[in-house]
C-alpha cells in the first residue's frame, strides 16, 4: 500500500483535532470573559450530548446511504462557516445555538469517518494507520492549548475561532484529495422514512444477535473504557485538593501524559507488524486500567506523574487495536448505524457514570471512591483480556499485520 492515501487522511485529521482544541480553549475563555459565570461555561458541556441524542438515532441510517467522502468534505465546510460566526455573537442563547448547529453536523463525522477509513485502508494496515491517527490527536492535546494560549495573549480570541475554521476548510480539501470509495453511493437516493429508520435499527439487532462474541469484547472494552473516562472528570480535583498541586503543576503533569500518549502512538505504529491484536486490546486496557489504579492511590505528586504516563502510553495501544477490531468484526454496510447508536448509548452511559462517581465522592472521600472505580475498571479490563485469549475465538483475531 502506498502511503499518499493515508497520509493525506492522518494529515486532515490531525489538522483537525489541532484546530479543535484552539477552538476548545478559546471558547471556554470566550464565554466566562462574556458572561463571567462557571454554570454558562458548564453549559458547554450539555450541548454535544444533546447533539447526540437529536441525531444518532438516524444518523447512522443517512450515513451508510450517502457517498462518505463527500459528506465528510460537506460537514467540515458547513463547520468552518459557522465557526467563523462565533466572535460575532454576544447573545449566550445566540452562541449555544450555533454551537448546537456545530455539534449537529459533527455528529455526523465521526461515524461517517470510520466508514471511509475502513474502505480506504487495507486490513493489514489498518492498525498501524489508526495508531498514527491516535498519535495525531494526542500531539493535538498537547500543541493546542499552548498555541491558544499564545494567540489569546498576543493577538484575539477571535484569531482562535478564525484557525479553527480554517482547519476545518484544510481538512475538507485533504479529503477531497483522497479517493472515492463509495462509487456505488454516487446515484442511490433512497428517502429516510420512519419505515426505514425501524428496519435498520432491526438489522442493527439482528447484527448484534449474531454476533454475541465481539458484542461481549465491545461491552467489555466499552465498560473499561467508560470508567476511565469517568475517573477523568475527577484529575483536576485530585490533583490540587487531594494532593495539594498547583495550576502549573497540574498542566505539568497533562504534559506528561501527552508526551506519554504520542510516545506510545509512536510505538504502536512501529509494532504493528509484530505485535498482536489480542495484545494491543488486552494488555493495552489492563496496563491503561493499572495507570489508574496507581495514579489515584497515588500520594505524592512523582507517582501521581508516572502513573498517567503509562496510562497515556498504554492507552494508545488499547484504542488502535480495539479500533482495529472494529473495522474487521463490523460489516461496512452498517457500520455508520451501529457506530451511531453505539456513540449514543455509550454517552447516555458515560454522563450516568460520572455524575455517580461525582455523588459518592460527596459521601466518602474522592480518593477511596476513584480507587474503587479504578479497581473495577481493571477488574472488568482482566474480564476482556480472559475472553479475548479463549483458545476457541482465536479466529476473531486474525491479524494481517503481524509478521509470520
Amino acid at each position: 500500500m502506498g502511503w499518499r492515501n493515508p497520509a493525506l487522511l492522518i494529515l486532515g485529521i490531525g489538522v483537525s483535532y489541532l484546530g479543535n482544541w484552539i477552538y476548545l480553549i478559546a471558547l471556554n475563555v470566550y464565554i466566562i470573559d462574556l458572561t463571567g459565570s462557571a454554570a454558562a461555561v458548564a453549559g458547554l458541556y450539555i450541548i454535544r450530548p444533546l447533539a447526540m441524542l437529536m441525531t444518532n438515532l438516524w444518523s447512522g441510517s443517512v450515513i451508510d446511504r450517502v457517498n462518505k467522502r463527500r459528506l465528510m468534505i460537506f460537514i467540515d465546510i458547513v463547520r468552518g462557516l459557522l465557526v467563523v460566526c462565533l466572535p460575532f455573537l454576544h447573545s449566550l442563547w445566540l452562541i449555544y445555538f450555533l454551537l448546537l448547529l456545530i455539534n449537529l453536523a459533527g455528529s455526523f463525522f465521526g461515524p461517517s469517518s470510520q466508514v471511509y477509513i475502513t474502505k480506504l485502508i487495507p486490513e493489514s494496515e489498518r492498525k498501524r494507520v489508526n495508531s498514527l491517527i491516535g498519535m495525531a490527536g494526542n500531539g493535538a492535546i498537547m500543541i493546542g492549548p499552548a498555541i491558544a494560549g499564545v494567540l489569546m495573549t498576543t493577538v484575539s480570541l477571535a484569531v482562535c475561532f478564525y484557525i479553527n475554521a480554517a482547519t476545518f476548510i484544510i481538512c475538507a480539501f485533504f479529503i477531497f484529495l483522497l479517493p472515492n470509495v463509495d462509487e456505488q453511493n454516487n446515484h442511490v437516493r433512497e428517502r429516510i422514512r420512519l419505515k426505514t429508520l425501524i428496519e435498520d435499527w432491526r438489522t442493527i439487532i439482528r447484527f448484534s444477535k449474531g454476533a454475541k462474541y465481539f458484542i461481549s469484547v465491545y461491552l467489555l472494552f466499552q465498560t473499561t473504557m467508560l470508567i476511565c473516562v469517568a475517573l477523568d472528570s475527577q484529575e483536576v480535583t485530585f490533583l490540587t485538593r487531594d494532593l495539594g498541586l498547583s495550576n502549573e503543576a497540574y498542566g505539568y503533569i497533562v504534559a506528561m501524559t501527552g508526551i506519554g500518549a504520542i510516545f506510545g502512538g509512536l510505538c504502536s505504529s512501529l509494532l504493528a507488524k509484530k505485535l498482536s491484536l489480542k495484545l494491543y486490546i488486552g494488555a493495552g486496557m489492563l496496563l491503561t486500567s493499572i495507570g489508574y489504579i496507581v495514579f489515584y492511590a497515588s500520594s505524592h505528586y512523582l507517582t501521581a506523574t508516572i502513573a498517567f504516563v503509562i496510562l497515556g502510553f498504554f492507552f494508545t495501544f488499547a484504542n488502535a487495536g480495539y479500533v482495529t477490531f472494529f473495522q474487521k468484526q463490523v460489516p461496512v454496510d452498517i457500520m455508520g448505524r451501529f457506530a451511531s447508536v453505539a456513540d449514543l448509548l455509550q454517552g447516555i452511559v458515560q454522563i450516568g457514570l460520572t455524575l455517580l462517581l461525582g455523588l459518592l465522592a460527596e459521601w466518602f472521600t474522592l480518593q477511596e471512591v476513584s480507587v474503587v472505580f479504578a479497581v473495577i475498571s481493571g477488574i472488568v479490563s482482566i474480564a476482556l483480556v480472559a475472553t479475548i485469549y479463549r483458545p476457541s475465538k482465536a479466529s476473531y483475531f486474525e491479524d494481517k499485520a503481524v509478521s509470520s
